[in-house]
Order: structure tokens, then C-alpha cells, then sequence
């Protein structure tokens, strides 16, 4: 009577055993497929560990490496620039004393390693500290300052005479086509040839023109003018520009530098290797530069593309030696604002809208 009873639990109990069992094994391969998961995960963390950690060697490396090259070539520069600087310097010195035609023949040497030594300066920029740019240029302008205070002082050319004031004078400024050569009330000492120097002084409201022949490969100097319109035509060697106010400056391409010193309210447009500026305020640069420009302690500058052009441009552009495809215009050092990453307050670049693209007398 008991028997079924007991024969159906006994069937049961095998069935609950065998599903507990089977449970089990369904846990052991969940747990397995979890585990494998698990292993996976670390193992792929792992190895993003070790390529994040052999990147990181590996960026470690190449700065290291670029900068023990960046320090090389530092070297090299600082012992070749001022080696040859010292030769110039020696050079230089020899002129104490010397007759009229030495010192004519080591004032043309001297000026020509000077333009070497700023092409090689040029070439050199990217790779220099901002303390050795400026460091190299401060000797340059200074070598260049000592060649003209040398040619001034062992070569007189010139020497002021007065004379009558013609009418001609009293009918004003000439035009840029009738301009006759200029007459500069001088004369001639000793039948020395002219100055490599040349360019305007102390003027005051006056169109002043100078032609291709008048400054090729010569040094220009503007000094003292206030709301005057110059226009350079041709490819000087240099120009420096000091306490113009208010003026408008045009200049075709100049081999080497261009120095603006004590400038405001003007607008300027230069094509040059190098611009470097000091104390100018409230002036617009239309520029065509194929280093870097320099500015310290200027304030309200602002730059665009050089935009003058006239007849034989391209013919003066080939006879300075420019890149006529390479124009830093818009990359202004500022000595006064170190601030990496950081835009520098003291200069701007002019809005599109607003650039001049038409400059008449």
C-alpha cells in the first residue's frame, strides 16, 4: 500500500538531483565564460598599458633627441656667427689709419660678409632661442652702425654749400613723372665718388620720390619727417627709418633689413628679409617678410599683406634675392610678450575689408 508512495518520491528526489546537477554545470561554464571574459579584459588592459608606456618612452626619446640637436645646431650657429663676426670686427679695425682707397676696399668687404653673416642668420631663425636672435641681431645692426659711422667719418664726400632757392622749388613738389634728379645743394670734395647712403631728412608736408637708379643696392635713411608720401622705387640694400610721424612710406624690395625706430601715426609697406621695429605707435605695415618681424616696445601696430606695386616690381624683387612665395607677414615676434600661447596686445592683423589696395600720390 505504501510501495507507489515511496517508489514516487524516490522518482522525484533523482529529478530535483538531476537538475540541481545540471544547474551546476551551467554555472561551471557561466562561470568559466565569465572567467575567460574577465581574462580578456585584463589582458587588453595590459597591453594598452604597455603601448601607452612605450609611446610614452618613445616621445621621451625623440625630445630628447630633437633637443640635443636643437642644442647642436645652437652651437654651431653661436661659434660660426661669432667668428665671423669677430673677422669683421677685425676688419674693421684695420681701417684706423689706412689711406683712402684701403679703407673704401675694407668698408666693400666688410659690407659684404655683414650680408652674409645676415643671411645666415636668416637661414638660422627657426631652430634659435628668442634671447639668441635678438643677441645676434643686436650685433648685426651694430656692425652695420659701425660701417656707416666709418664710411661717414674716413670717406667725406659731401659738403654742404648754400645757395639761391631756384622758382622751380617754389612751385612745389614734382611729380613722379617729371621729377628731375635731385639737387641737394652740395658739391663734390676731393672727386670722391658718392655715398652708399642716401634718402630725406627734416621734411614737412612734401611728395618724396626716389627711382630705381637712385637707391640700387644703397643703403636709405628717412629721418625726421612728419606728413610726408615717400615712395622708393627700385631694390635698396637696406632702409632705416627714424622719427617719421604721420607719413606714408612705400618701398620696393630691400635685400636684407628694414629698422623703424620712433614711428607713429604712418603707414608703411615694405618687401624685406627682416623687419625689425622699436618704439612705434598707431602704424599699419603692409608687409612682405621672408624671416620674421620684430617688435619691442611698440604699441597699436597692425599688419597685412604687402599690397604696392608699380611697373618693374618683379624685376626688383629678382634683383633683391626675395622668395617671392614666401611671406611671413602675419608672424610678429614681440620682445616685450613672452607669453606662450598667449596673442600679444601690441599688434593686430588689419580686417580684409579695410586693407589698402589702391595708393595714390
Amino acid at each position: 500500500m505504501f510501495a507507489p508512495k515511496c517508489q514516487t518520491e524516490v522518482t522525484k528526489e533523482r529529478f530535483r538531483v538531476s537538475i540541481t546537477h545540471v544547474n551546476m554545470e551551467q554555472v561551471n561554464q557561466e562561470n568559466c565564460v565569465q572567467g575567460d571574459f574577465n581574462a580578456s579584459k585584463v589582458h587588453e588592459r595590459l597591453e594598452k598599458r604597455h603601448q601607452a608606456r612605450f609611446e610614452d618612452t618613445e616621445r621621451r626619446k625623440e625630445a630628447k633627441e630633437s633637443q640635443s640637436v636643437s642644442e647642436e645646431k645652437s652651437e654651431y650657429f653661436s661659434s660660426t656667427f661669432y667668428s665671423q663676426k669677430a673677422g669683421i670686427d677685425e676688419l674693421l679695425s684695420g681701417c684706423a689709419g689706412a689711406d683712402r682707397a684701403a679703407v673704401t676696399q675694407k668698408l666693400e668687404e666688410a659690407t659684404n660678409k655683414t650680408l652674409q653673416l645676415q643671411k645666415f642668420l636668416n637661414d638660422s631663425m627657426l631652430f634659435l632661442t628668442q634671447y639668441e636672435l635678438m643677441k645676434a641681431q643686436g650685433a648685426l645692426q651694430k656692425l652695420q652702425t659701425t660701417i656707416a659711422e666709418i664710411r661717414e667719418e674716413a670717406l667725406p664726400k659731401k659738403k654742404f654749400t648754400f645757395r639761391a632757392r631756384t622758382k622751380a622749388a617754389d612751385r612745389g613738389p614734382a611729380t613722379a613723372q617729371d621729377a628731375p634728379p635731385p639737387d641737394t645743394g652740395v658739391t663734390k670734395v676731393d672727386g670722391a665718388p658718392p655715398s652708399d647712403l642716401c634718402g630725406f631728412s627734416n621734411m614737412s608736408n612734401e611728395v618724396l620720390i626716389k627711382t630705381a637708379e637712385e637707391l640700387q643696392s644703397r643703403d636709405v635713411l628717412l629721418t625726421h619727417l612728419t606728413n610726408c608720401k615717400v615712395r622708393l622705387f627700385g631694390s635698396p640694400s637696406t632702409v632705416h627709418l627714424k622719427h617719421i610721424s604721420s607719413c606714408e612710406i612705400l618701398c620696393g624690395p630691400v635685400s636684407t633689413s628694414v629698422f623703424v625706430d620712433h614711428c607713429s601715426d604712418s603707414t608703411l609697406a615694405f618687401a624685406c628679409q627682416q623687419l625689425r621695429t622699436h618704439n612705434a605707435t598707431d602704424t599699419q605695415v603692409y608687409l612682405h617678410v621672408t624671416s620674421r618681424a620684430i617688435i619691442e616696445d611698440c604699441s597699436g601696430l597692425s599688419f597685412a599683406p604687402f599690397s604696392w606695386t608699380y611697373p618693374t616690381m618683379e624685376q626688383d624683387f629678382t634683383v633683391s634675392g626675395l622668395d617671392r612665395n614666401r611671406n611671413n607677414w602675419n608672424q610678429v615676434d614681440d620682445f616685450n610678450w613672452l607669453a606662450a600661447g598667449t596673442h600679444s596686445p601690441n599688434w593686430t592683423v588689419i580686417p580684409e575689408e579695410e586693407r589698402k589696395t589702391t595708393w595714390d600720390l
